[in-house]
């Protein structure tokens, strides 16, 4: 039951590299944390060593001096301990960017030789024959038809094209909006020869 329910163990992706890169940058710490305690340790010495000679004794800053050189000399040490181990650390990466490039150089390489596998001279050559006798072939029923037509069916061809280019101008004119006309008044002619008539008579009675 405990196989059956147990969870699968995740692959770690902490390489050696990694490991070692992490030893080394906690060592790096650990000499920066010595330096900062020599440091002050040197300070507190050189002000013991001042205090003592205003006090008269001499001998006793001295032996307080002379352990001041040794920690600076220790100091030194770790200064070059320091170097050596950022410069262990920079080279542990760069191979690790060195190995990236180059296994993404064997995959491309990979990928290049799959695609000229699939993309062969011999298969471009059959492609470009194939493509060209289709060429020579359409040529060749192009010249077929091109030479059983007379003349007269060149004529014929050139008139019904002509024919469906008038239908489609008359049938474009017939397609086109009406426009309306507006209404125009029409204007009054000049009095009849009758109304003149009866004009002059009616003057002759009066």
């Amino acid at each position: 039951m405990g196989i059956l329910f147990a969870k699968h163990k995740k692959v770690s992706r902490v390489t050696e590299q990694d490991k070692a890169i992490l030893q080394l940058k906690q060592q790096r710490d650990k000499i920066k944390q010595y330096q900062k305690k020599i440091l002050f340790n040197l300070e507190n010495e050189r002000q013991l060593a001042r205090k003592l000679l205003n006090d008269g004794r001499k001998e006793k800053a001295k032996l307080l001096l002379r352990k001041k050189r040794f920690m600076e000399q220790m100091l030194e040490k770790t200064d070059g301990q320091l170097t050596n181990l950022e410069k262990m650390v920079h080279d542990i990466e760069f191979a690790q960017i060195e190995i990236q490039v180059v296994e993404g150089l064997k995959v491309g390489n990979e990928s290049l030789k799959k695609l000229h596998e699939v993309l062969s001279v011999e298969a471009i050559e059959k492609i470009m024959d194939e493509t060209q006798e289709g060429i020579e072939k359409q040529k060749e029923i192009d010249d077929l038809l091109s030479g059983q037509l007379t003349a007269e069916d060149d004529e014929a061809v050139l008139a019904e094209l002509e024919a469906l280019v008038s239908e489609d101008e008359a049938r474009a004119v017939l397609d086109l909006p009406t426009v309306p006309l507006a209404d125009v008044p029409r204007a009054e002619g000049p009095p009849t020869k009758v109304r003149k008539e009866q004009k002059t008579e009616t003057l002759v009675e009066a």
